[in-house]
């Protein structure tokens, strides 16, 4: 066993992967049982469910930058434990309203608000907090265990949830999302990392928007970062214009059901899993530039199997379910590789103190192009029809590899400073 590869084994890291698992399942809980006890119990509809979908998933847009800087001031393994404990509050909180007869809309959405909040500054301290547990040579297959964990809670979470929610009402499962908080946090209060545990105070004038703007001019003027940022907004850009018509197309234009989707989605997302237990053995054998670049290839040319299904009305619904399962486990293998990748580049040439404002910054792009890509997608739908509209997202996912290439050229010879 290499060393790297011992790394991932013993030490922090087991402890920290286990945290990070605990956090993602807790998240994919949420994201169900919160709308499901909306639904049930408080009679909420489409609109109301928006609103709280919305409050879970805005905070990005809203805290994201400052949250970059405040995380680069404070110790991450400490923000990862509050956030998490946080989480576990707010959703006992919710438990407790509904045991004693006044769970309310509004408090849903308060507490909502206050979980995607914790979610930023938690997401944002973990991808920085991973070259202090681990060597430059780990970080690749350590990625690649935290995406693999990631990947197993996007397939598997919500069926668990679904499965807890014929044995019990939401507000218990609620419950149960936040003993995974608590016990993500108490994984991390054993971990021993080497980040500095007193930070310099802070020099006149740098304040916190002089901080998040040094965080953005360290990701506009790395030529390595910056155009990792325009390839990863890119691709997020136009795959959620597939995405967002994906279920018009499956319940709509071909009449497939609610469950074909499902287990479409489903099934297809364990080619994320497939693509980051591969990766690492990949990266041994070939440069990232190389293995970004055939990751975007993959995740672009599978997408196309959505508006080939779509324009193959003809064809018995077995065969489009199959053609659509087979697009959504390539594109999720593709852009796992390609973020397992990208990320792990990223934590190389960033210095550890501007770890955490590169991250946010990133991460604003990426957030931030999906409102207006799925109203787009909804224009163009409505506009061009639904299958041309996803030719025209599959089309622009196959530019997403231009900012990729030369990539190795430029890597070769950099230090850990960019």
């Amino acid at each position: 066993m290499t060393n790297a590869a011992a790394e991932t084994t013993s030490g922090a890291f087991p402890r920290f992967w286990a945290a990070q698992s605990l956090s993602q399942l807790g998240q994919r809980f949420g994201l169900l049982a919160l709308p499901v006890a909306a639904i049930d119990i408080l009679h909420a509809g489409s609109t109301e469910v928006g609103y709280l979908t919305a409050a879970l998933t805005v905070c990005y847009l809203l805290v994201g930058l400052p949250a970059g800087a405040w995380v680069d001031r404070w110790p991450k393994k400490t923000t990862m434990m509050s956030s998490a404990l946080v989480r576990a509050l707010a959703l006992a909180f919710l438990a407790g309203l509904w045991a004693g007869g006044h769970l309310t809309l509004m408090w849903m959405y308060g507490a909502a608000v206050v979980i995607g909040i914790a979610s930023v500054f938690f997401d944002v301290a973990y991808q920085s907090y991973l070259p202090f547990i681990v060597s430059d040579a780990a970080i690749e297959p350590a990625n690649a265990r935290l995406e693999a964990s990631a990947q197993i809670s996007a397939a598997g979470g919500p069926a668990l949830a679904g499965l807890l929610l014929k044995v019990v009402s939401a507000p218990l499962v609620l419950a149960f999302d936040a003993l995974a908080y608590v016990l993500s946090a108490g994984f991390l209060a054993t971990i021993k990392d080497t980040e500095p545990r007193r930070r310099p105070r802070q020099r006149a004038g740098h304040s916190l928007a002089a901080e998040i703007r040094t965080g953005i001019a360290f990701v506009l003027g790395n030529p390595v970062v910056r155009r990792l940022c325009l390839a990863v907004g890119v691709s997020n850009f136009f795959a959620t214009i597939v995405m967002t018509l994906t279920p018009l197309l499956i319940l709509t234009e071909l009449s497939l059901g609610a469950t074909a989707m499902g287990v479409i989605l489903g099934v297809g997302t364990l080619g994320g899993l497939a693509g980051s237990l591969v990766v690492a053995r990949l990266r041994q054998r070939r440069r990232a530039g190389t293995v970004m670049a055939a990751g975007l290839l993959l995740a672009a040319a599978s997408t196309a199997a959505f508006p080939i299904a779509g324009s193959l009305r003809e064809w018995s619904p077995l065969w489009s379910a199959a053609l659509l399962t087979l697009g959504q486990f390539g594109m999720t293998w593709g852009a796992v590789t390609f973020n397992i990748t990208q990320v792990s580049v990223r934590q190389r040439v960033c210095p550890k103190e501007l770890l955490a404002r590169m991250t946010a910054s990133i991460r604003f792009v990426v957030w931030g192009s999906m409102p207006p890509a799925a109203i787009l997608a909804g224009w163009l739908g409505a506009q061009v029809g639904v299958v041309p509209a996803m030719w025209l997202g599959v089309a622009g996912t196959c530019l997403t590899v231009l900012p990729i290439l030369g990539m190795d050229r430029l890597l070769q010879g950099r230090t850990s400073h960019g």
